[in-house]
């Protein structure tokens, strides 16, 4: 029997909401700028799922592809590779705008600032973007993974000149590693997208980073006539992802903003928790965290980003593995018409949710809770492509993670 799909209402007290401005149009803007900098930058496709969205029952669905940025394969580049530029540029006392890809690479540059080691851990996809942008700019990076990670995303991650290894530890405790090794070298600083008492600012940075993908999915939709989204499906581990994107829309739409429904990974759902407990202080989980989807399995919330959902999100809705594994299979294999999105275990969550609300009466109260209907454009993240081909083929090929 299938595990049942958890979900709750924001019912939290609201906060002086303090962080919504890391996220402002200005903050995003500046980071579009730097990406659009980068030789390999093009704007990731937006999938039009019409054919997807009629089966469903819904106005339009619409997938946002992060297979393709910047050849990586996972969106997460944006913001390890934007908290480099603003570290750089503050260290050295200019804007962030004076950091240009050109400049970064130059020998002007090597000569002012010389070299620093980027300290991170990561599930792969952080960790490959923080260790390519390291190699670009000609830094140094130094990952920690955590047990049970992949041999694939871990070799990708070494491709890219990084010192890399897996732990016998889980993500958190990784994270704790990284920070100490940060802190006893020199010129060593930690590029991580959670946030904690005393290490916020460069949390905020990759936040803004990642709206350059918000920024591009809402320029898109206008430009296909969806003037608003009205709903907004976005994955969490740490809930930096989340907090970005919620927080750009919510700037965007300040009179009128989507509905947010931010899904974790069941084993690590430290969100869903602090909404359940509803007193607006984040909970943690702990353990292995085993799940699926490997980007989602962080047990400790990102204080920024946590502040954030907590005023503005809708609903929280903790999914286990077989949502994830049906949506790589409705990406994967389409209604006749619709662009095939290849989407990995931790970016196809939101169609696995969408389709289990929408088809049957099974999770109608949460349906009809969140108002999606005929009417909904909704928006989701396709956060990464095959990055698991091992994986990604038991799940598609051979049934795993079957919904019966």
């Amino acid at each position: 029997m299938k595990e049942a799909i958890k979900w709750t209402l924001n019912r939290m007290p609201k906060s002086d909401d303090t962080q919504l401005p890391v996220m402002s149009l200005s903050n995003v803007a500046k980071a579009r700028f730097f990406h659009s900098s980068f030789p390999q930058y093009s704007i990731t496709p937006l999938a039009e799922l019409d054919g997807m969205a009629k089966y469903l029952g819904l106005a339009g669905l619409y997938v946002k592809n992060e297979a393709h940025r910047f050849g990586l394969n996972a969106f997460k580049v944006l913001g390890g590779s934007f908290a480099m530029g603003r570290y750089i540029a503050k260290e050295m006392g200019r804007d962030v705008s004076e950091m240009t890809y050109d400049y970064l690479t130059s020998e002007a540059f090597r000569r002012e600032f010389g070299q620093a080691t980027f300290f991170t851990a990561t599930d792969g996809n952080h960790g490959r973007g923080v260790a390519w942008a390291a190699n670009k700019l000609g830094q140094k990076a130094v990952v920690h993974m955590p047990k049970g990670s992949s041999q694939p995303r871990f070799d990708n991650i070494a491709k890219e000149g990084a010192q890399v290894t897996i732990e016998e530890v889980n993500y958190d405790d990784c994270v704790r590693m990284a920070a100490a090794e940060a802190a006893r070298t020199e010129h060593g600083v930690i590029v991580q997208d959670t946030a904690w008492d005393g290490y916020e600012e460069i949390p905020s940075w990759i936040m803004q980073g990642y709206g350059t993908m918000a920024g591009e999915s809402a320029e898109q939709l206008r430009q296909i006539g969806v003037n608003r989204p009205t709903h907004v499906f976005v994955q969490a581990g740490v809930g930096s992802l989340a907090g970005a994107v919620v927080g750009y829309f919510t700037n965007l739409f300040p009179n009128d903003p989507p509905k947010f429904i931010v899904m974790e990974a069941q084993a690590a759902d430290c969100l869903y928790q602090g909404a359940l407990a509803g007193d607006g202080q984040p909970r943690v989980v702990d353990g292995d965290l085993k799940t699926i989807m490997a980007g989602l399995a962080c047990g400790e919330p990102n204080t920024i980003s946590w502040d954030i959902l907590r005023n503005h999100v809708t609903a929280f809705v903790s999914c286990p593995d077989w949502v994830s594994a049906r949506g790589m299979r409705m990406l994967g294999v389409p209604v006749k018409g619709d662009p095939v999105v290849i989407s990995g275990e931790s970016g196809a969550v939101g169609m696995g949710l969408i389709a289990a609300m929408m088809e049957t009466d099974e999770y109608k109260d949460l349906r009809e809770a969140i108002g999606l209907d005929r009417y909904s454009q909704v928006l989701m993240f396709s956060t990464e492509g095959n990055t698991d081909p091992l994986k990604f083929r038991k799940v598609l090929w051979d049934g795993e993670y079957a919904t019966v």
